[in-house]
C-alpha cells in the first residue's frame, strides 16, 4: 500500500499570473495569494498559508516544527492526515519548505528556481542583458 506522506515531492504547478493587477504584492495578502497560486481551493489555500506561518514562527523563535508534531498539526488546521500530507507535499515540492533533521523548515529553493527560469527568459528568450532586468 502507498500512503500520501511518501508520494513524491519533486515538483509541483503553480499559476502564473501575465496582468499586472493579479501581482502578488499588489494584494491586501501576499501569502494567501501566493497559496491560491499552489492550490485551487480556497480552503487548502488557507491551510496552506497557516501551514507556513506555523513553521515560520517556529523557526523564528528557536524551536522549529517537528515532523513528528504532526497530529497537533492537522488538529490545530482542522484537516485529515492525507490532506495534510498532500499540502504539505505540494509546498516541498514548489520549494516553499524543506524537512531536515526531522523538522519543517522555510526554504528559500523556491525563490532560486524562479529567479533562475527569469533569467533564462530574459537572456535567453528576449536577448537582453540581466542588469536590464530591473527596469
Amino acid at each position: 500500500m502507498s500512503y500520501v506522506k511518501d508520494a513524491p515531492k519533486t515538483s509541483t504547478t503553480i499559476v502564473v499570473r501575465s496582468d499586472s493587477h493579479g501581482r502578488i504584492t499588489q494584494t491586501r495578502d501576499p501569502f494567501y495569494s501566493l497559496m491560491r497560486r499552489l492550490f485551487q481551493e480556497d480552503a487548502t489555500a488557507e491551510r496552506g498559508k497557516e501551514f507556513i506561518l506555523m513553521i515560520e514562527e517556529r523557526q523564528r523563535n528557536g524551536n522549529p516544527l517537528k515532523t513528528s508534531e504532526w497530529k497537533d498539526i492537522i488538529k490545530e488546521l482542522d484537516i485529515g492526515r492525507a490532506s495534510f500530507y498532500s499540502m504539505r507535499n505540494k509546498l516541498l515540492g514548489a520549494g516553499l519548505i524543506t524537512t531536515r533533521n526531522q523538522e519543517y523548515r522555510l526554504s528559500g529553493q523556491f525563490s532560486k528556481e524562479l529567479m533562475d527560469m527569469a533569467k533564462w527568459w530574459w537572456t535567453a528568450v528576449l536577448g537582453d542583458n540581466p542588469e536590464n532586468m530591473d527596469k
